[in-house]
């Protein structure tokens, strides 16, 4: 797997914790130069000096993702230290229980322009050169909600559903091209999002074992990676039920969290 990233320019957003740090982190050891894009400034300088201390290279460019000015701005600084972007992945996300009454709007439209238009202006920002130059990978962290309707998780599952969607459509028309589209669905992982959930979560992954496989499924050029295989079995299942039945397991989750 190191082979496949050694001496590729890299970036990753959402870089200053949870997967997007391991992501950045595991990239470097393998000989990749990463561009850090997240909106904490301090805590991706420790980042860039972390991976410095272990001999690899990084460079910091502090930008929110929902802003396609800043977004754009800052794989410029990453393209200007480093060259052309090899590899890009859109990591950062945000997420928030969908409440009733009343409706948290702002916490909706937060999560559609970080967690869609974040991925839409991180490939607009690369995908020019990628496609002049006929070689380049674009790749979006989505997650396996993006195939339930959850109660209590619409607007974060609908958010999820949409960045799939987009990477579809991508993979088809960049077909023949020479760019690479690979759309990665984690179940659980341990990170400051699930942290705060008191419910059971099955196949939880830290996020130093998710960035692991999500390397190895981008070295291979998947299409989509769902994981892990527990996760997905049970939300391969979780298809099949009617709404009332979902909305009756999640009871307890919808009382809290959705305002019921």
């Amino acid at each position: 797997m190191a082979g496949a990233f050694f001496g590729r320019v890299v970036v990753v957003t959402g870089a200053s914790s949870g997967i997007g740090r391991e992501l950045a982190r595991q990239l470097a050891a393998a000989g990749a130069r990463v561009g850090l894009v997240a909106r904490r400034e301090d805590a991706l300088r420790e980042l860039a000096e972390l991976i410095r201390a272990a001999g690899g290279e990084a460079v910091v460019a502090p930008a929110d993702v929902a802003d396609r000015a800043q977004a754009t701005a800052a794989v410029a600084v990453v393209r200007d230290a480093f060259g052309p972007v090899d590899l890009m992945i859109a990591n950062a996300g945000v997420g928030a229980p969908t409440r009733l009454d009343p409706v948290n709007v702002p916490d909706v439209e937060a999560m559609i322009r970080v967690n869609v238009l974040g991925v839409v202006y991180a490939f607009a920002a690369v995908m020019p050169d990628m496609l002049a130059r006929r070689s380049g990978h674009l790749a979006a962290v989505s997650s396996l909600a993006s195939y339930l309707a959850l109660p209590g998780e619409s607007g974060y599952c609908a958010s999820k559903a949409a960045v799939n969607t987009y990477l579809a459509g991508l993979q088809a028309h960049l077909r023949g091209r020479g760019v690479t589209v690979t759309t990665l669905c984690p179940g659980f992982v341990k990170t400051a999002m699930t942290e705060g959930n008191d419910f059971w979560m099955p196949g939880l992954l830290t996020a130093e074992e998710a960035a692991r496989r999500m390397l190895r499924a981008l070295s291979r050029r998947k299409a989509v990676y769902n994981f892990p295989l527990s996760c997905r079995l049970l939300v391969g299942l979780a298809r099949w039920l009617p709404a009332w039945a979902v909305g009756r397991v999640m009871a307890d989750y919808n009382d809290t969290a959705a305002g019921h």
